[in-house]
């Protein structure tokens, strides 16, 4: 099992590594797109084993609505299209009221409104915060910016296993997930520390940040990281499954693998516009 989940790490981060580096903002929007309709995919598989499936076709197109329209470059089009209707707004607006619409033509009622729920929740919680990391991406810097957000939950994650399976003792939430530690968690933060150094120093991703700030975003990244981690086990458990799917070996799936990733995503573009 470790065998396969570093197997598994290495051939994930080569790939969004490559992808940031190389792709810019159109290629980097693309391959989101793709993992957030492979993510939402998972999130309905799990919910649909209730009494009340969602919509999910439905989920996936709006899911990869929302991603695309936070890309700079379609962005403008998308207003100049709809103006002077805010784009946000309008997506968010359509992906609430048609399937309520379609749900009352529907002759079985029971658990409509369920169905409804779990359909927006899969759009929210996959799309609306997955779209930040491709927002990220097209700030200034935002190549590094991504980066930063990706780098420091890997390394977050990573030191928060190894320290949690070694010297944990204290469980931090063992009814929603009874692996994780307190110890794991402050290996954790003491990891994104580290890596925080590479970007306030003299490298390649080099960002306007000095050594508090970034020592401060790494730690907040870490906690919203692991509290995402958190939220996708409490789904789980909820659901009764042990992974959102098997498409990464040694992990899960797709949405097992960018839980902690959309978190800190979401946090560090909101640091980014606020304080920087």
């Amino acid at each position: 099992m470790l065998k396969e989940r570093i197997i598994t790490s290495v051939w994930f981060v080569s790939l969004l590594v490559i992808v940031v580096w190389f792709g810019g903002e159109p290629g980097f929007t693309i391959l989101m797109v793709i993992f957030g309709i492979l993510a939402a995919l998972e999130f309905y598989r799990m919910v649909a084993i209730s009494k009340a499936p969602p919509l999910t076709y439905f989920g996936l197109v709006w899911t990869a609505l929302l991603i695309l329209s936070r890309n700079s470059e379609l962005l403008p089009a998308l207003e100049s299209y709809l103006k002077p209707v805010p784009v946000t707004p309008f997506l968010l607006t359509a992906a609430v009221v048609p399937p309520l619409l379609w749900l009352l033509s529907r002759r079985q009622k029971e658990g409509a409104f369920t169905s409804w729920a779990w359909t927006i929740a899969g759009i929210l919680y996959v799309g609306w915060l997955l779209s930040y990391l491709v927002a990220l991406r097209g700030l200034d810097a935002g190549r590094n910016w991504v980066f930063f957000a990706l780098f420091v939950t890997w390394v977050s994650d990573t030191t928060a296993f190894f320290i949690g399976r070694r010297f944990g003792r204290h469980k931090m939430a063992p009814n929603i997930s009874p692996g994780k530690t307190w110890e794991g968690a402050m290996g954790g933060i003491l990891g994104a520390i580290i890596m925080s150094i590479l970007f306030f120093t003299p490298t390649p991703f080099h960002l306007p940040l000095i050594y508090w700030q970034a020592i401060l975003l790494s730690i907040l990244v870490s906690i919203f990281g692991q509290v995402g981690d958190l939220v996708e086990s409490l789904l789980k458990r909820s659901m009764g499954v042990k992974d959102s799917g098997k498409l990464m070996p040694g992990h899960g799936g797709i949405l097992d693998r960018m839980d902690s990733v959309v978190f800190a995503g979401m946090v560090v573009y909101y640091y980014v516009i606020w304080a920087i």
